[in-house]
């Protein structure tokens, strides 16, 4: 039986439309190969950084971030995501213009969060100010019940990613500052049944925030790891 070919590289499973960003990426971040327990093939979108994408979205990024997922298909990946939750935006655009899965945010998971729990989903992002209500509605998620909490105001995750002061961080610094903003979050909103983390550079510490807080976490690592398996079924192993 002969096996269809065309493909260079084989064996792989998500794409990741990658932004330019060089500040640390630990176990946890999806731009951490190490990450997750299958293969990863990443598709750097040039001039796109984090900065940009939050606070001067153009019109031609669109063009850029479409055509570099026709590239992550061409290469042979099962699906796609993106490396920075912001992406949602652009979620109606990709998914129109391949013909593999497409999951740009971990926002998706929003909906699934609030019918597990029946509670508010507490969302924790990058910049609560750039967050609106058209990133949720492009991925389903604007009818959601949510509380929205941000880093936009921390001292080192702010300086280092949004305003890419620096390639170097503090990870330590940045644990507590995220600590701090979900405990801020649930003492005003204590009805929150889940947590969804936005930003890719959070699940990290997703361990973290759960032995604190005793609350379900979500984050784009819980959501590749679900489309992986949704995208590659395997055969069950065990006994009858």
């Amino acid at each position: 039986m002969k096996t269809q070919g065309g493909k260079n590289i084989y064996g792989v499973s998500i794409g990741v439309l990658a932004l330019a960003s060089y500040f640390p990426k630990p176990p946890g971040h999806i731009k951490n190969p190490a990450s997750l327990p299958f293969t990863t093939c990443y598709e750097i979108l040039p001039g796109i950084s984090v900065p940009e994408l939050l606070y001067r979205p153009t019109q031609e990024m669109e063009t850029v971030i479409i055509t570099a997922a026709k590239s992550l298909q061409q290469q042979g990946v099962r699906a796609i995501t993106g490396s920075c939750g912001f992406l949602a935006a652009y979620q109606p655009a990709i998914v129109n213009a391949v013909s593999i899965p497409v999951f740009m945010s971990s926002l998706i998971q929003i909906p699934l969060a609030y019918q597990m729990t029946g509670k508010t989903v507490g969302v924790i992002t990058a910049d609560a100010n750039s967050l609106t209500v058209q990133h949720l509605q492009a991925v389903g998620a604007h009818t959601t019940p949510v509380a929205i909490a941000g880093l936009q105001d921390t001292q080192e995750f702010a300086s280092v990613i949004l305003a890419n002061n620096s390639n170097d961080m503090d990870l330590d610094l940045v644990q507590q500052e995220l600590v701090d903003t979900v405990a801020n979050l649930l003492a005003t909103q204590p009805d929150i049944g889940s947590l969804v983390l936005e930003c890719t550079d959070l699940p990290p510490y997703a361990h973290i925030l759960q032995a604190r807080f005793k609350l379900p976490v979500f984050d784009l690592t819980t959501l590749a790891t679900m489309v992986h398996n949704v995208v590659l079924r395997q055969s069950f192993t065990g006994y009858y």
